[in-house]
């Protein structure tokens, strides 16, 4: 009989099953690709690759470039396969038994609870409020009342698409102690980052991907920025070279031609508030504000709704009987085309119904 780790057989998992859908619209990922001009540098670059080198020097000059850019230096940015790995190292630095508590609310990104049970550490979780809104004063509480060794809040949140001010992270900082992760996967569609409260608070870390707003999902690229003694003791969790020269290229080329991502991202943006508006019409279907790449709805009857659409060949992403998001679905925006094409099929099936 093999004798696996104690309790890995209880560890939750994280559904990546995917088919091929006439319309995908269920990962939050991009639906534009690169822009031309960065696509044909991106090209130019990996063909020069030293394909017989470790990924030393990429990794050195991306580090640097986006330290650079938000004045830091290369020693204050850790690199990842995307940003959720760097969470995970977080979790676990910060992590190791039970003693160590880690607070994030809920709902939230799922992969909190997986990272959690994964470090060793106890979760705390803060319920958010009904409107899917956070309660300031109860998170400050529940991180300092369990004297936790890491806070983590996904803003703007995924799921709920909504977004805390600076001046309410700015709030929770001052009056928190531990280690404190901001994740930014969406930062880009709301033009709010802490990263300005960086250097204020040094148990501040800022954790970014290129997997959202820069279309890089494939190539698994995140990073984060954090006072240097944080990036030090989170580097000893990484193994050497785990991000390949491809993937390092490919996001060096992105983040020096970032720009070339605005018109799309303002496409996204606009799209986003067109079809939650045209959501809000629905009756029976409540649209929640949202300032990233998706859209949250509710309806009662989502799960046979997700059927339908999953038979229209539309994939969209369904909570099931998730705590708190049952009867939700999770609409990433794509073309207006496909996006027109989701409401669609949406409006047909609710309006026979209703």
């Amino acid at each position: 009989m093999l004798n696996y780790r104690n309790g890995l057989d209880r560890m939750p998992s994280y559904d990546t099953t995917e088919q091929d859908w006439k319309i995908k619209v269920n990962a939050n990922e991009s639906n534009l690709g690169l822009p031309p001009l960065v696509e044909e540098r991106v090209l130019s670059r990996l063909s020069r690759v030293a394909f017989q080198r470790y990924p030393n020097l990429e990794y050195d000059m991306l580090c640097e470039q986006i330290g650079c850019a938000y004045g830091w230096g290369k020693e204050n940015v850790i690199l990842g396969n995307g940003s959720s790995e760097i969470i995970e190292k977080i979790f676990y630095v910060f992590g190791g038994d039970a003693t160590h508590k880690i607070v994030y609310p809920a709902p939230s990104f799922s992969m909190y609870k997986i990272y959690a049970a994964a470090s060793g550490a106890q979760d705390v979780v803060v319920p958010l409020q009904e409107d899917y809104s956070l309660d300031a004063d109860a998170f400050i509480q529940a991180v300092n009342q369990n004297n936790a060794s890491l806070a983590v809040l996904c803003n703007p949140n995924n799921p709920t698409g909504n977004v805390l001010s600076i001046e309410t992270i700015d709030y929770i900082a001052g009056r928190i102690r531990c280690a404190f992760l901001i994740d930014e996967a969406y930062t880009e569609f709301c033009d709010q980052s802490a990263v300005s409260l960086l250097k204020k608070y040094d148990h501040l870390m800022i954790a970014r991907t290129f997997s959202k707003a820069y279309s890089l999902a494939s190539c698994r690229v995140g990073y984060m920025l954090a006072h240097r003694d944080i990036i030090d003791m989170a580097a000893k969790t990484y193994m050497p070279y785990h991000i390949n020269t491809l993937s390092l290229t490919t996001a060096d080329t992105v983040f020096q031609m970032c720009a070339e991502f605005e018109p799309q991202i303002q496409m996204i943006c606009g799209e986003r508030d067109r079809m939650q508006e045209k959501y809000k019409h629905l009756r029976g279907v409540t649209a929640y504000p949202s300032y990233t790449n998706f859209i949250l709805i509710h309806y009662a009857g989502a799960c046979a709704l997700n059927d339908e659409l999953i038979h229209q060949g539309i994939g969209v992403r369904s909570f099931h009987n998730a705590p708190r998001l049952e009867d939700t679905l999770r609409i990433s925006m794509g073309r207006p085309n496909e996006n027109d094409a989701v409401f669609r099929a949406i409006k047909d099936y609710v309006e026979a119904r209703t």
